[in-house]
């Protein structure tokens, strides 16, 4: 029984890297939920928990960068200082700091390393297997920026993300409710097969008398991650949508019951994640406002009454029964304003504190990656990269979402930069409140190798334009006969 999941994930795989490159973004999204599934056996890997989306975006990058014209391609980027050599120099200084590093100080800084959790405050640095794991980790994530970049440059690829985006949310959406539907119906043997990492599972943990829904995620913090990631992408990059039905009637009824998931998820990182969402999406929709005539008016005026008609009859319940909504400001007091008060709190901020301490202990040069666990995106980058290293990463992502475009930028193009620049906001806080490690995901790759095939395929045309009109004021004028005067 458990072999019948590898087996049907590494078919899909097969076919995808013999198929068109485009068939694997919708494994690239589709396995984004199963990630407690191991598609290769943790046994055969001395424990290693290989799981599906690693391995998608290894496919990914062999078809998009492994021929010579994609190694042209990805030396051209990376350098290329309006590209990303930032990015790729980002990338020279974690290799410099993972190697060195930890022998350098070795026995001299104290860190919270990533496998063992300690209740102390850290164990002196030494290095190990996780600095290897985790740059091959994050060596993926900057390849697939590369990969993502070359694959959206073509024709039909970005259709075809959207669509599988919808597959993925979906899929977020189905395995959370199986999960909480195991409760009640007898259904956790078929979901065992999908949970064979070989790292603890937090799958029964219980909230105010209620099961945290994990779906088919290690535990509810990254299955609400997870939500709110795939809520930013359905919700900012819907109106680039070409098929009427996804954007119209898809892509709404999965935000609602993306926000659904986030709720049942009780994470509260999660829930900060969601109203900073909210903040994104108002100042998103007064965007779209103020462009209407560039833009179109696409839906602002059903999302302006709706969201009205929903305060409204919030307001009214409040009204009538003001004591209707107490289990969930009660819910909501615990996990998100009294949080400070909980043990995990004090844990996950030692561990931060750590490693802040052990960036100063090394002077800035940080300790390596892999070696030191946080709880925050930032520390984690700049404790195990250096501040070089964390100056060159979040340079190099300020450059990169908020380039501007050309004038003469296709109204689709803008569309594009304004979604993925508003999809990388909530998802972002959430990292800063509960990233452990310095890798960026797959997905802020995807956002990233995005945006840089927009301002790619923007500066080809605006070149094209420029070109064409030069061409046109140096023709040489003719008679009405077609001789030259």
């Amino acid at each position: 029984m458990d072999a019948l999941p590898i087996v049907a994930f590494w078919a899909l795989a097969l076919y995808g890297l013999l198929g068109k490159p485009t068939v694997l973004l919708y494994l690239f999204f589709g396995s984004m939920p199963f990630g407690a599934f191991a598609v290769v056996p943790p046994q055969l890997t001395s424990g290693l928990t290989l799981t599906p989306t690693p391995m998608v975006v290894v496919l990914i990058i062999l078809r998009t960068l492994g021929s010579l014209v994609g190694m042209r391609f990805f030396l051209q980027s990376a350098l290329s200082p309006r590209r990303a050599l930032l990015l790729f120099l980002f990338w020279i200084v974690a290799l410099f700091t993972t190697l060195f590093m930890p022998f350098l100080f070795y026995g001299e800084v104290n860190v919270i390393p990533m496998r063992r959790l300690l209740p102390t405050d850290g164990i002196p640095l030494e290095p190990g297997a996780q600095n290897f794991s985790q740059m091959i980790y994050l060596s993926l994530s900057i390849l697939a920026v590369f990969a993502f970049t070359r694959l959206l440059l073509r024709a039909d690829a970005l259709q075809t993300a959207l669509r599988a985006m919808c597959l993925g949310a979906a899929l977020v959406v189905l395995t959370g409710l199986l999960d909480y539907a195991s409760l009640y119906v007898p259904i956790s043997p078929l979901l065992e097969p999908f949970r064979t990492a070989s790292y603890v599972l937090m799958t029964e943990v219980e909230m105010f008398g209620g099961k945290r829904v994990v779906g088919l995620m290690p535990e509810a913090s990254t299955y609400g991650s997870l939500c709110i990631t795939f809520l930013g992408l359905m919700y900012f990059l819907r109106h680039t949508m070409a098929d009427r039905f996804l954007r119209e009637k898809a892509a709404p009824a999965l935000v609602a019951l993306l926000l659904m998931s986030v709720w049942l998820s009780t994470s509260s990182s999660a829930l900060v994640g969601l109203g900073v969402f909210g903040l994104v999406a108002l100042a998103e929709w007064a965007w779209r406002k103020s462009h209407a005539q560039a833009l179109g008016n696409r839906g602002l005026g059903f999302e302006f009454w709706g969201a009205l008609a929903a305060l409204f009859v919030l307001g009214m319940v409040v009204a009538l029964q003001p004591g209707l909504l107490d289990p969930a400001v009660q819910k909501l007091n615990e996990m998100v304003f009294n949080k400070t008060q909980t043990s995990s709190y004090e844990e996950r901020t030692m561990w931060t504190a750590v490693g802040w301490k052990a960036l100063a202990d090394t002077y800035g040069l940080g300790v390596g990656v892999g070696s030191s666990r946080t709880s925050s995106f930032v520390a984690a980058v700049f404790s195990n990269t250096g501040v070089l290293g964390g100056v060159l990463f979040f340079t190099f992502v300020a450059q990169v979402l908020l380039r501007p475009l050309p004038r003469d930028a296709e109204r689709l193009s803008r569309s594009l930069m304004v979604g993925v620049r508003c999809c990388f906001l909530p998802a972002f806080i959430v990292a800063l409140l509960a990233g452990t490690s310095a890798d960026f995901g797959s997905t802020n790759a995807f956002l990233f190798g995005m945006a840089l095939a927009v301002t790619i395929h923007c500066a080809r045309l605006h070149r094209l334009r420029i070109a064409e009109h030069l061409a046109h004021i140096t023709r040489p004028r003719t008679h009405a006969l077609g001789v030259a005067p």
